[in-house]
């Protein structure tokens, strides 16, 4: 069973990750492209880390663009002990200037950041990224990361991502 004090460390590493969340470029820096939101298939972390597929929906912000699906794993290294239900995750994704232009499937990449979560039955985690085609994307987080199960978690997050359409 996983002790209080774990889930407390857990909790002030989520809050510390969601405070850092201003190295990311804020929204006044950069552009808001749209939406990416998915589901996580839960598991079991393995002490040094955990690895849960996942599948996502892409939503513009330009609401006449269709939405694209897209796929992949998210791996976790460092801390991650306990069993997860399925879980929802939310980002907002945001490109480095203005003048950039979005091309269908171009989330497709790799990304990396850092990711916090503890969970005793329902529970919350924090996962922020930047990647991407050529490191062009972050990744914040809209809310944190809602999820079920025993779990703590703290450590580096990669998540690789593809476009269904490739």
């Amino acid at each position: 069973m996983i002790g209080k004090t774990k889930i407390s460390a857990a909790a002030a590493a989520i809050a510390t990750i969601a405070l850092g969340a201003s190295a990311v470029p804020s929204q006044a820096d950069s552009v808001e492209l749209g939406l990416l939101e998915c589901v996580v298939d839960g598991g079991t972390g393995f002490i040094f880390g955990s690895s849960k597929d996942l599948s996502c929906e892409y939503t513009p912000a330009n609401a006449t663009a269709p939405t694209e699906a897209y796929f992949g794993v998210i791996n976790k290294f460092g801390l991650d002990i306990g069993v997860t239900g399925t879980t929802v995750i939310q980002w907002i994704v945001l490109a480095p200037t203005t003048d950039y232009e979005y091309q269908p499937g171009s989330l497709s990449g790799d990304y990396q950041g850092v990711s916090a979560e503890a969970t005793a039955a329902a529970g919350a985690g924090v996962n922020l990224l930047v990647g991407g085609s050529d490191d062009t994307f972050s990744l914040q987080p809209v809310s944190v990361q809602a999820q079920e199960g025993v779990n703590v978690a703290i450590g580096i997050a990669e998540l690789q991502l593809r476009s269904i359409a490739d």
